[in-house]
């Protein structure tokens, strides 16, 4: 369990990705399906669990499926969510200006309805929004706090100059600054480390990398020139798997197999032992797939571990 940031936000070291929710296709399309993985995360020790108004189909269905799933063990529970990418009407009219005092309150509400809930513990601008003055977003999130509806605070996809902004702006402005970035960052995609990562130390901010599993390459479950498995996510992806780094994916499963452990305890392992690194989100469909994954943070890479890693996998490369 960490704290995010330098707040009273308590959460688990691994956190569940609820982009599956509602995903035609997938294990947890359906109600039952998403109380079953929602159940299980709960019993792996998963506490956080993040999702954002945009998410399942039709937009909004993963927040719904969500707040029905967690019916009953909400105390239990940390929910993210986001806001600030097009809900196509689904929050109201935005014109484009989806950080806006108006739009943010109008998001929030939904969000609460379709989660069933009185709060929400994290709430995140999903993207920066270039027509909307960033003070005017941070004072919306304030009064939300102020308000109740909100507990917390943080940003998603901010690059490091811009979260330092938002760090001094709402020093500025004399409200809550973000507890919380969430950007991709993986063992092969570490370009957070350039300037993110830094920023996050500066300001108090922890990391919730988003995709540590590289889209499923980091599983094991893929393997250069061979088809994927049948209903995996990279599935009829061809040009992904083409253009995966296979030299460090063949590396890094040889690094796995000298330790006895899987690729999954190695790419989580390694992310929730980074300096700076909340809980690391990683989506999961059934719940043997989130409790693989509570338990992969179990991995303690030792120093040789890490300067191995970083062999295989340079720091700040993408």
């Amino acid at each position: 369990m960490r704290h995010l940031g330098e707040s009273g936000l308590v959460v688990s070291a691994v956190g569940l990705g609820c982009n599956n929710l509602g995903r035609p296709g997938t294990a947890a399309e359906s109600l039952a399906g998403a109380r079953a993985l929602v159940r299980g995360a709960l019993e792996a020790g998963i506490t956080l669990f993040d999702v954002a108004d945009v998410y399942g189909a039709p937009r909004g269905r993963s927040e719904e499926l969500l707040g029905q799933a967690l019916s009953g063990r909400r105390d239990h529970a940390v929910i993210a969510t986001k806001f600030g990418v097009d809900m196509q009407g689904g929050n109201g009219p935005d014109f484009g200006a989806r950080g806006s005092r108006g739009y943010v309150r109008r998001a929030v509400e939904s969000s609460l309805r379709r989660l069933n809930t009185d709060w929400i513990d994290l709430y995140q601008l999903h993207r920066p929004d270039p027509r909307t003055p960033l003070a005017e977003t941070l004072t919306a999130l304030d009064d939300l706090v102020r308000d109740g509806l909100v507990r917390y605070a943080g940003v998603c996809n901010l690059a490091g100059w811009q979260l330092a902004d938002a760090a001094w702006t709402a020093r500025d402005a004399r409200v809550r600054a973000p507890v919380s970035a969430q950007n991709h960052y993986s063992l092969l995609e570490r370009e957070a480390e350039r300037e993110v990562l830094p920023a996050c130390a500066r300001f108090g901010v922890s990391l919730l990398p988003y995709f540590p599993l590289a889209n499923g390459l980091l599983t094991g479950k893929y393997a250069r020139g061979a088809a994927p498995p049948d209903g995996s996510r990279l599935a009829g992806r061809q040009r992904m798997l083409l253009d995966a780094p296979w030299d460090r994916v063949e590396r890094l499963r040889a690094f796995a197999a000298e330790r006895g452990v899987a690729m999954t305890s190695v790419a989580i392992g390694w992310l929730a032992a980074q300096p700076g690194v909340g809980s690391v989100i990683a989506g999961a469909t059934t719940a043997e797939q989130a409790g693989t994954n509570a338990a992969a943070a179990r991995w303690r890479p030792t120093p040789g571990d890490l300067a191995a890693l970083d062999e295989i996998c340079p720091p700040g490369r993408r």
